[in-house]
């Protein structure tokens, strides 16, 4: 579902405009979502170069992506690392992402016996005040704060960001790139890239942002301690927009699930997302949650930026697929990625009048021809370059640079 909020007072241009990327998280479902919405944009849109946007933002798993688009990797690049396997560049492992946080069960197992001994004094003294609700406090003290052990994605990310010519430090990147995580003991929202925060790695700031309480334990940088930054808000596209943004493309991938509106239109679900169970349940409270928060900043933006434009992508609410698939498999990784690729194709062919419009503003036009050929799938066109290596990727960069540096004299 495509969403369109145009600038009530545009800026007169006299330069080319400034564009920006806000990518929410959502899990690995919500990362492959948007690398099939992204791959779809890169292809339909002329003059849309992903690699040279003005500034980035990545929350979560958005922050994979924000980072490597920031980083010269291409969308089909990553399509070819996360969704296909097929990449010469890098040899995702979604396993290595799920491994039991042993170091982090061992380091909690080890304050036991120390609970034990503060549970059995306070018995002994006051054997007749203990509460239910006290002993539950201190068990939850020595339960681990993750299951799984997440150094696995700073390590990946570390090897991909310093080979083919990308740097893993934010001061050497040719575009600002902002990766969102959340303070833990203070619960605020800390933009690294910013002034103060980058010199963090990008690989550990990714890291961070992706740490989901539960799932991931928090993660330590210069002392303090980071969570995933979808905790504070969903999508951040504020980040861009004070940034100097004249445009800014906003992917969030969890959307809350209309039930009776998929039974209007004939998709098959059940009646109730109650016979879901649990999970359902939470599922559609979790995104619910996620949603309010975007509706929120969103309308807030048309008044504090009234300059700006923003396109603003998300399943739709009906989305059978995207709702009752488990939020973090990668097993079904290939048909999800396709499944949004086409999706964001049949919308901006719905709305491709009032695009126009707004891509016009900006020196940006819709691609008529890839967009209506129907036969165009996401794997057609991820045909894996020969021949690559770190020099020639060097090259690419290199050749883009030259490109956008003309295109910029052209302007002028």
């Amino acid at each position: 579902m495509l969403q369109l909020k145009t600038a009530q007072r545009p800026r007169k241009r006299t330069a080319r405009a400034r564009i920006g990327l806000a990518v929410a998280g959502g899990g690995p479902i919500g990362g492959m979502y948007e690398l099939g919405a992204l791959r779809a944009l890169d292809e339909a849109i002329e003059g849309l170069d992903l690699r040279a946007l003005d500034v980035y933002v990545g929350v979560s798993s958005g922050a994979f992506i924000a980072a490597g688009l920031a980083n010269r990797l291409d969308i089909a690049e990553m399509c070819r690392i996360f969704v296909t396997g097929d990449s010469d560049q890098a040899t995702f492992r979604p396993e290595t992402f799920l491994r039991p946080a042993f170091y982090e069960y061992l380091r909690r197992a080890a304050g036991v016996p120390r609970m034990l001994w503060r549970w059995a004094g306070d018995f002994a003294r006051n054997p007749f005040d203990l509460r239910a609700s006290d002993a539950l406090l201190r068990i939850g003290s020595v339960l681990p704060t993750g299951l799984f052990d997440n150094s696995a994605v700073e390590r990946f990310l570390l090897d991909l960001f310093t080979s083919h010519g990308r740097s893993d430090d934010f001061r050497e990147l040719e575009r600002k790139l902002y990766v969102v995580a959340v303070e833990l003991d203070s619960g605020e929202a800390v933009r690294f890239g910013s002034e103060g925060y980058d010199h963090v790695p990008i690989s550990r700031a990714v890291e961070a942002s992706a740490a989901l309480p539960g799932l991931y334990p928090p993660v330590e940088i210069d002392g303090r301690y980071y969570v995933d930054g979808a905790l504070r808000r969903t999508l951040h596209a504020s980040v861009a927009l004070d940034a100097g943004a004249d445009l800014v493309i906003g992917i969030n991938p969890l959307v809350p699930f209309d039930a009776p509106r998929a039974h209007a239109s004939g998709k098959r679900t059940s009646d109730s997302l109650l016979e879901g169970g649990l999970p359902a349940v939470l599922s559609q409270t979790f995104r619910t949650l996620l949603q309010s928060r975007v509706e929120t900043g969103v309308s807030r933006y048309a008044e504090r930026y009234r300059h700006a434009d923003l396109a603003l992508l998300e399943p739709n609410p009906d989305d059978v697929e995207m709702f009752f698939t488990n939020v973090f498999s990668y097993a079904h990784r290939k048909r999800l990625a396709e499944h949004a690729y086409q999706a964001t194709r049949a919308d901006l062919r719905l709305h491709r009048a009032e695009i126009d419009a707004l891509l016009e503003r900006h020196g940006l036009a819709v691609r008529g021809d890839a967009l209506d050929d129907t036969r165009r799938t996401l794997a057609s066109g991820l045909r894996q370059p020969k021949g690559r290596t770190s020099a020639t990727a060097n090259l690419d960069n290199a050749l883009a640079d030259l490109k956008k540096t003309l295109k910029k004299q052209k302007i002028a």
